[in-house]
């Protein structure tokens, strides 16, 4: 999801790797180890948490977590928990990047220091004031200086233990007073809406003399009072309200001013407490990916876009746009997403990877001179890295149905694998342990090999393409045609998915040791299985796997895997969709509001619109199970029970945003039906929503009667509350936001792709150049290869050279579109506005690099 600004769109996604963390400090007990786990927060709003890791004081968590990030935010926050069984858990440490500094981390492993934590220092949000400050002349001819605060709304403030009622005190403090004033409590929101104004005596009546503000015995006074503005959460509980950021401002600002109004960041309090060493609390590694895109409207891209589609036409296709970025980013995989994604969308992608294929191939048999087939498609090539890619984006649903049940019922039985005799625990049995695992290593290879029919088509033709290409370059080796495709399809696709199931959605988070050490054999085997080698044994280093193997040392297994590749690897191969079994595509725990209508049991057990309905609380909304296929969405009161409701994907007319106004509710959502029944759904975090919205609203996209108009409020207290309509049958006022498309070749924005691709251009811009300087020197002279420019694959010097001219020039055009949309923002954007409140660092720098630009213009 897009924040929208003015002329272009912004784009936040974040990458993060959770390594491990160590010499986290003891339990203070008998035990001392911990049973620990990590979140991932924007500001205090929790988008992700780690398994735990029991009884160790160094948890290692290798789980990786994406995102995009659907609103603005401050800080990447980490914090690592210790679980009680019996109380809240407690928290040991954090970790807190401000956005302003992710950079200075980007894809690369960091340890950070744990810093202490405590309830004044976890501030998030923002406060609009107005100060007034003004001379008044009382009944007897004296002058005294009153101060108004006007405390008109905050946004964003934290949710804490589920709920926010807060509220404001205003508190005038000098040296010798101090005069506090409150504001109302704001029930269930952490936007609110306050307005209310609080007047202070600022300085104390005498004769009236005229002077700008104040009286000159009361200057020094006034210059060291503040007025501070503090941020409660109204709590029920013995401890006490919390404290949610505070602002402190000195009035002598206001005398250059008598009125001022302005938006602030709140802060944390300053109470003088001292905190713990860093060394204290331990460390954590992480690996941080920030991505920023800033997309124009489509027609600034096409230059760029149209030089990189033609890249399959090109020839050689190593004179091309797409295979220049591939020559030039430090790794071919920064490369290959972007460029993936772009090829998808607009159905490139199989001829754009045949063509770099056929080139591999070609520059392999010129390199080994002996024609070894085993040496295409194995290393990081740009080939290597766009089909696993591609892989990724059409073959996930292909993943979930095809091994997600088996990897399920291996995480949660635990059966004993082991089959390395030195690793065997005392009460463990070789033999059945061996025989757990042949069961296993049975049951997914016969899913595998029986699952082609389901293989997506954007694969299929792939692997045709591969496998022509091999067969035609080596055609004295039979097995190359089979070769050429496993060594994606089981390689590089089922072994890492099987290794790795968090990595590929099967799973929530990465398998605790015993299961990871089931998965590894099992990835091992079929890895071996799918690779067709003349001597499958020796694959193995370990003598205990290579006598295990011997299990599948059959010619059934050998036949088996021919059949599955030359059905994968066919072309003109038409979908099945009248086989197609209901795929998981999403579950998890979500809050619904539930309310029969009617006597039935069945899908009346949800909000229909109701003129004279009362407000719903918080007693209305429950907890229920959500599954969603590619059949239909489904609720139930806990995991694995009978459904409550299901509702046919065909039956989902809309699914859209709530605003937080109908029940004072972050992170809703609806999920319109005919009759104009309705789901109102909380998610627990805004990624959690925007994951929801968007996976339903692909779904049921090609449903024929999609509304078109919507109402972003709920029907309450006999009106709508977006447009005040009463009559619960009015149409929507609002245009319902635009469905996704379908296929996966549409389901990709490609002016963000092409925006991406600019950037690592205009990143690489210095390696750019060094190429075109050596395509100048190769097209001259044809001798032997400066250092400097062997790293570059120049076939064709001429159709290269012209390439990265038009690459050049409209990088730069683009360039100056982003410079130029910089200093329109520049000018127009106030500090201390909604969108850049006072205390923004981020804006501050800014601003300072914006001012070094218009002063080296000038």
């Amino acid at each position: 999801m897009a924040v929208e600004e003015e002329g272009l769109r912004v784009f936040q996604s974040v990458r993060i790797k959770i390594g491990e963390a160590k010499n986290l400090p003891t339990y203070p007990g008998p035990n001392k180890m911990r049973d620990c786990y990590c979140t991932v927060n924007l500001d205090q709003e929790e988008v992700f948490r780690t398994k735990i890791v029991e009884k160790s004081l160094c948890p290692f968590y290798g789980e990786d977590f994406y995102c995009e990030i659907p609103r603005t935010f401050r800080h990447l926050s980490f914090y690592i928990f210790d679980r009680d069984v019996f109380r809240r858990d407690s928290i040991i440490g954090k970790v807190a990047i401000q956005k302003e500094d992710l950079q200075k981390y980007h894809n690369r492993d960091t340890w950070f220091q744990l810093q202490h934590v405590d309830a004044d220092s976890e501030v998030q949000g923002k406060v609009h004031l107005e100060l007034r400050l003004s001379e008044v002349i009382t009944d007897t001819g004296v002058v005294c200086h009153k101060l108004a605060t006007r405390v008109l709304e905050c946004q964003g403030l934290p949710i804490v233990n589920g709920q926010c009622d807060p509220y404001a005190t205003v508190t005038l403090a000098g040296p010798s007073r101090s005069e506090a004033k409150k504001t109302k409590v704001k029930k269930k929101t952490n936007n609110p809406h306050f307005d209310e104004v609080f007047y202070f005596e600022v300085t104390r009546p005498s004769s009236y003399n005229k002077k700008s503000h104040f009286d000159i015995e009361d200057v020094d006074e006034v210059d060291k009072m503040e007025i501070r503005v503090d941020l409660w959460n109204a709590s029920n509980l013995k401890f006490g309200d919390e404290f949610l950021g505070e602002l402190r401002l000195p009035l002598k600002f206001l005398r250059q001013s008598s009125s001022y109004e302005a938006w602030y960041f709140l802060q944390p309090r300053d109470n003088g407490n001292k905190s713990l060493k860093p060394d204290d609390l331990g460390s954590l590694r992480l690996n941080v990916v920030y991505t920023e895109d800033h997309v124009f409207s489509s027609d600034y891209y096409s230059p760029l876009r149209d030089l990189l589609l033609k890249s399959a036409d090109v020839e050689p296709v190593s004179a091309s746009a797409a295979h220049i970025l591939g020559e030039v980013c430090r790794e071919k995989q920064e490369a290959a997403i972007p460029l993936v994604r772009l090829f998808l969308h607009y159905g490139r992608i199989v001829p754009f990877i045949s063509a770099i294929a056929n080139a591999e191939v070609k520059r392999t048999q010129k390199l080994f001179t002996f024609r070894d087939p085993n040496t295409i498609f194995r290393g990081n090539s740009l080939t290597s890295k766009c089909i696993d890619e591609t892989m990724k984006l059409a073959g996930m649903h292909y993943l979930q149905v095809t091994l997600k049940p088996i990897i399920d019922e291996i995480c949660q039985v635990h059966k004993t694998c082991e089959i390395d005799p030195v690793k065997l625990k005392d009460g463990e049995n070789l033999e059945n342990n061996r025989e757990n695992l042949r069961q296993y290593v049975d049951r997914i290879f016969t899913v595998i090999t029986k699952s082609g029919v389901s293989c997506p088509t954007v694969m299929c033709d792939i692997f045709f393409s591969l496998r022509e290409s091999a067969a035609k370059r080596f055609q004295g080796d039979l097995d190359v045609r089979y070769t050429a495709v496993s060594s994606f399809i089981f390689l590089r696709f089922f072994a890492p998915a099987i290794l790795s199931p968090n990595l590929f959605q099967l799973t929530p988070h990465h398998p605790d040791p015993q299961t990871s050490r089931t998965l590894t054999l099992i990835s091992k085997t079929i890895q071996t299985l799918g690779s067709l080698s003349k001597s499958k044994s020796a694959n193995f280093k370990e003598s205990y796997m290579a006598t295990f193997y011997d299990y599948f040392n059959e010619q059934k297994y050998a036949d088996a895997v021919k059949n599955f590749l030359d059905l994968i690897s066919s072309s003109g191969r038409k979908d099945h969709k009248s086989i197609e079994q209901p795929i998981l595509l999403k579950e998890g725990t979500l809050k619904l509001t539930v309310k029969k209508v009617d006597g039935n049991s069945s899908c009346r057990f949800m909000i229909k619109r109701a003129q004279g309905r009362k407000r719903f609380g918080m007693k209305n909304f429950k907890k229920r199970w959500f599954r969603l296929t590619n059949h239909e969405f489904t609720y139930q009161k806990s995991k694995g029970d009978h459904p409550l409701c299901s509702i046919p994907i065909e039956n989902i007319l809309a699914v859209e945003r709530l605003e937080e106004e109908s029940f004072k509710m972050k992170n809703m959502f609806q999920v319109i039906q005919p009759e104009r029944r309705v789901l109102y759904i909380q998610a627990n975090n805004c990624v959690e929503a925007k994951d929801w919205i968007d996976i339903l609203t692909k779904v049921s996209q090609c449903n024929k009667k999609r509304l078109t108009v919507y109402h972003p409020s709920a029907y309450l207290n006999g009106h709508w509350l977006c447009c005040k309509a009463t009559a619960d049958n009015t149409p929507g006022c609002t245009p319902c936001t635009g469905s996704l498309p379908a296929n996966i070749q549409l389901d990709i924005d490609g002016d963000r792709e092409t925006e991406r691709i600019y950037s690592l251009f205009n990143l690489y811009m210095p390696k750019l150049e060094k190429m075109q300087e050596a395509c100048g020197s190769k097209s001259v002279y044809d001798g032997p290869e400066e250092e400097e420019y062997s790293t570059f694959i120049i076939d064709d010097p001429k159709e290269t050279y012209k390439t990265l001219k038009l690459i050049i020039e409209g990088v730069g055009t683009l360039e100056q579109e982003h410079a130029q949309y910089k200093r329109d923002k520049f000018k127009k954007t106030k500090y201390g506005s909604q969108e850049h409140p006072i205390g923004d660092k981020s804006f501050q720098t800014y601003i300072r690099q914006q001012s070094e630009i218009s002063a080296h213009s000038i």
